[in-house]
């Protein structure tokens, strides 16, 4: 039997034009709808962020079309899910070329969610690249050492 916290329900949904500011728009959005006091709002911005740029930039979008955002939320996750047009001659990937300057969005993906992955709507229906992540911080553990001075303990993005 399922609890009423692990029925997703959707907190936040818009449609983007298929332009590079909504990048900033589905960022400001997303903190929006989480908060600033949320344990995963971090990580769901740059999510969003990443997924949006990778709408704009791999599929086949033009700036009428539309990129959908959508954030649900479980009791545990955050789920960021990015609908676009989809592309004929592509298909999200991880880049695999160490010396690329680029193409790192899906790798951030993969390192901050617990899972991510592709939903295709068919022929001309466009797709979905979505991510979860987890909602809750997570616990310390009381082995690790102490942050040496001048380090956050984050992911080493920076």
């Amino acid at each position: 039997m399922k609890t009423a916290g692990s029925e997703p329900r959707v907190i936040g949904s818009i449609q983007l034009a298929g332009i590079r500011e909504s990048v900033s728009h589905a960022r400001s959005e997303v903190r929006r709808w989480l908060g600033d006091d949320h344990p995963c709002a971090d990580d769901a911005v740059l999510a969003a962020s990443e997924l949006v740029t990778n709408a704009l930039r791999h599929s086949d979008a033009r700036p009428y079309d539309l990129i959908g955002l959508t954030v649900t939320a479980t009791e545990g996750m955050v789920y960021v899910e990015v609908r676009d047009p989809g592309s004929v001659i592509s298909a999200p990937h991880i880049r695999q070329e160490p010396g690329a300057v680029d193409g790192r969005g899906l790798l951030i993906i993969r390192e901050i969610s617990q899972d991510w992955g592709t939903r295709e709507h068919g022929r001309g229906l466009g797709r979905t690249v979505w991510c979860a992540i987890k909602a809750v911080p997570s616990s310390p553990d009381p082995s690790a050492p102490e942050p040496v001075s001048g380090s956050v303990g984050g992911r080493g993005f920076g």
